[in-house]
Formats: C-alpha cells, structure tokens, sequence
C-alpha cells in the first residue's frame, strides 16, 4: 500500500533532474518565471490575510475545543497556505498552459516517446482548441463543486477539525489532475477520460500530489514548482503507460 504512493513521490523527484537535461531546459524558464510572479504576489498579498483569517475560524470553534487551540491553529495556518499557494498554482497554470505543454512534449522526447503533435502541425493544433476549452471548463467545475463544500467545512464546529485534512487530500489530487493534463493533452487525451485512469492508479495519483503539494509549501523550491510538476507528470505519464499512444514504449 505504501509502494503506490511512493512511487508517484519519486516521479515528481525525477522532475528536479528533468528539467536539467539539454533540449528541456529552454522550455523551463517562462513557466518558472510565470510561477515566482504569482508565488510572490500571494506572498505580498495572501500572507497579510493571515491572522485575520485565523482569528475568523478559532471563532468558530465551540468552546469545549478551545483547549486544542496549541493544535488548531497551526493546522489552520497551514491550510490558508496550502489553499493560497493552491489557488496560486492553478492560476499560474492557466497562463503557462502553452508553455507547459511545450515543456511536457520535450520532457517526452527526452524519455523516448514521439509527442502526438509532432505529426499534427498547425490544424491539428486548431481543431484540438474547442476540445481542449471543453476539458478544461469540465476541469474547473469539477474543482468548485468539490472545493466549496470543503471550505463550508470550516464553518461546521467539530467538523472544522477535519477540513484541513481533507482539503490536503483533495488539493494533492487535483494537482495530479492539473499536472498529468499537459503530456495527456498533447495526445489528445482530455478530461474527465483521463479522470478515469488515474482513478484506477488513485494511490500512485495521491503519492504525486501529495509531494506536489508539498513542494508548493516549501519555500524557494515552490519558484520551481511548475516546470518539476510537469516535467514528473509526464515522466510517470510515459513510464505508468497513461498515454494512449500507439508509439509509447513498451519499456522505460
């Protein structure tokens, strides 16, 4: 049981090295400065927010938890950060996406599968947009149908205790989803169907997520979280045979 999520932390480590290797590197420096502009922005912003966010949810714990306070208030505190640097990420994300993708197609060629869109050229490129803004509408209305309840969860004394873990879990799957869209993209692989595989694989998901997550909480290694992400993700796309691609290797 431990195997499957480790495995899926050691993917996103191999992003640190990917995004090292000639002929990947070009691709890594505006995802990455995209992601410093939006990290230090909630940094500026976000973190100003924080003793009054707190202040707010210790109101709403009933008075018999208040002993635990020494034990709430750093969970809360860390879930303000990870739901900040969540929502950071994600619109980050929807501004590099162009370059990801770009990203993801070299990382592949690097680990020696042939990208889809080499053989599509620019019509191919145009037609896949109306699909693409599909999956990507899906995507989003699948993450607020399940991100507000979660956070309504604060509000609910005793419940409240619970929310930061499971915004922890829910926010290291999305991740996955998030990151894995960019080599499945390109193969015209799109959400919810690629939802479906990493159901099936969902502790290996969890495992990358979880350690995208945490990079995403560390700080100065979280400047580089995006090109690593996407970098992993496709490695553990290519290497776990999520492309459906007649050209993926038959071994890594």
């Amino acid at each position: 049981m431990i195997v499957q999520p480790a495995r899926g932390a050691f993917y996103l480590l191999q992003g640190f090295g990917l995004i090292l290797k000639p002929g990947i590197r070009a691709f890594v420096l505006i995802p990455l400065l995209i992601n410093f502009i939006f990290f230090t922005l909630f940094i500026w912003l976000g973190l100003m927010q924080l003793g009054e966010f707190i202040d707010y949810l210790m109101g709403e714990v009933p008075e018999w938890l208040q002993w635990l306070e020494w034990l709430l208030w750093p969970l809360f505190a860390l879930t303000f950060v990870i739901i900040g640097f969540f929502v950071s990420l994600l619109s980050a994300n929807v501004i590099a996406a162009p370059f990801n993708g770009l990203l993801a197609e070299a990382v592949e060629r690097h680990l020696g599968n042939t990208p889809a869109a080499d053989d599509g050229g620019w019509s191919a490129l145009l037609k896949s947009i109306g699909p693409a803004l599909l999956s990507e509408g899906r995507k989003i209305l699948y993450f607020l149908l399940r991100a507000l309840p979660l956070l309504l969860l604060y509000v609910v004394p005793g419940i409240n205790i619970l929310a930061p873990v499971l915004w922890g879990l829910f926010a290291a799957w999305m991740l996955t989803l998030e990151y894995i869209d960019y080599p499945l993209s390109n193969h015209g692989q799109l959400f919810p169907g690629y939802r479906a595989l990493l159901r099936e694989r969902r502790l290996l998901s969890l495992g990358f997520g979880a350690a995208a997550l945490a990079l995403t909480v560390i700080p100065f290694l979280n400047f580089i979280a995006i090109p690593v992400a996407v970098a992993g993700a496709t490695a553990m796309a290519v290497k776990e045979r999520l492309i459906q691609s007649d050209k993926t290797p038959i071994s890594q």
